[in-house]
């Protein structure tokens, strides 16, 4: 009798441990991009607040405050919330893909291997599909990262973002803004 209740007892646990999502970190990720203006003036920026799971079955979903951009102007800041991400009508996009966990559970601690992610980007109402090579590492038992090996091209016109570049530009009075933005990103998951 005692047995079958250990019995039961471990099984529960392990199955609520192994049903546990993984819940991103917040202040140990990023998502950086890059703009150039004037054709030749490459500025770093990033969004400051993530959050995001992944489920059992490797489905993951990534959440970008779009308000939370951070340029290192204020004023750049503002400008590209409201006339380039809108985030009254658009306050989130949302990154979805499939990690393969099947394959994390076969690392040691400290391993890592290359995969390529089919991923769905929904941002300013217009959703894309892309691919990215990430490099996924099992940091522990309870914890992995996901970056980006190379960066993601992401074209304003495929969000319906190019009048909104363009409004930025005429704004600061610059020559030119790529509507073509390289993303990269550095995601880690922790699992209670």
């Amino acid at each position: 009798m005692l047995k079958n209740y250990f019995i039961t007892l471990f099984v529960v646990l392990f199955s609520s441990y192994g049903m546990a999502d993984w819940n991103l970190v917040n202040s140990q990720s990023s998502l950086n991009f890059v703009s150039v203006k004037k054709s030749k003036v490459g500025e770093v920026h990033r969004f400051s607040q993530l959050s995001g799971t992944i489920k059992d079955s490797g489905q993951s979903n990534v959440k970008i405050d779009l308000s939370s951009v951070e340029t290192n102007i204020a004023i750049r800041n503002e400008r590209m919330i409201s006339m380039l991400f809108d985030t009254v009508t658009f306050p989130d996009a949302m990154i979805s893909g499939k990690i393969p966990l099947s394959q994390v559970a076969q690392l040691e601690a400290g391993d890592t291997f290359v995969s390529t992610l089919k991923l769905s980007l929904s941002l300013h109402g217009n959703t894309r599909e892309l691919s990215s090579r990430a490099n996924i590492t099992k940091l522990t038992d309870n914890r992995i990262l996901v970056t980006s090996v190379a960066p993601i091209i992401i074209k304003a016109e495929d969000y319906t973002l190019a009048e909104g570049v363009e409004a930025l530009r005429a704004v600061a009075k610059l020559t030119s803004i790529s509507t073509a933005v390289p993303v990269t990103f550095s995601l880690l998951f922790s699992k209670q």
